[in-house]
């Protein structure tokens, strides 16, 4: 198997610096975060295959990179049609289509996000495929949370999750004054 390079974007947001890794092909392959970078190596040895990916710091922005910076500045649905290449499971590539369509400003249980790809009994699967999930914010598994409605385990810490659903819930509640407004 050839090897695949990825080009490493490092972006400032308000919560940390973020890592985001593009293809040749300008399709997102990684987001994390920087004190989390090994996970995120991690992450790519599983879904590619040790050796199978090599990385090299990025020569200029990409459009990944911009519309991620878009979103941190409210213009959250900047990254909604950001182009994504994923490893993983037929499973987890399943998991994560279904996360990509919970709109921002709306959270989901892992058990209504099983019951969403019709497998209501594969809740803990569904949790492993979403904690695999290497595309956070743009794949946001952060708008999933407990049946309770707590905040669960979040890749970056649930103080960037906790500042993600914040950001996202004040830029739907604009946006729907915006169109009341408008009616």
């Amino acid at each position: 198997m050839p090897v695949q390079t990825f080009t490493l974007e490092r972006i400032a947001t308000p919560i940390g610096q973020m890592l985001v890794l593009i293809d040749a092909g300008q399709c997102l392959r990684a987001v994390d975060w920087a004190d989390y970078e090994p996970r995120m190596h991690d992450l790519l040895r599983r879904q590619y295959g040790k050796g199978a990916v090599k990385v090299e710091d990025a020569a200029r922005a990409s459009a990944a990179s911009r519309a991620l910076q878009a979103y941190f500045e409210g213009e959250v649905d900047a990254i909604d049609r950001l182009r994504v290449a994923q490893g993983g499971t037929d499973f987890q590539r399943q998991v994560w289509r279904a996360l990509r369509a919970i709109g921002p400003g709306d959270t989901v249980s892992y058990g209504v996000l099983a019951g969403r790809i019709g497998r209501a009994s594969a809740v803990r699967a569904v949790g492993l495929a979403n904690g695999a999930n290497p595309v956070g914010i743009v794949v946001p598994c952060h708008r999933v949370i407990g049946a309770d409605a707590s905040l669960t385990g979040y890749g970056g810490g649930l103080l960037r999750k906790r500042w993600l659903l914040a950001h996202e819930a004040r830029w739907r509640a604009a946006r729907d004054r915006s169109l009341a407004r408008a009616a």
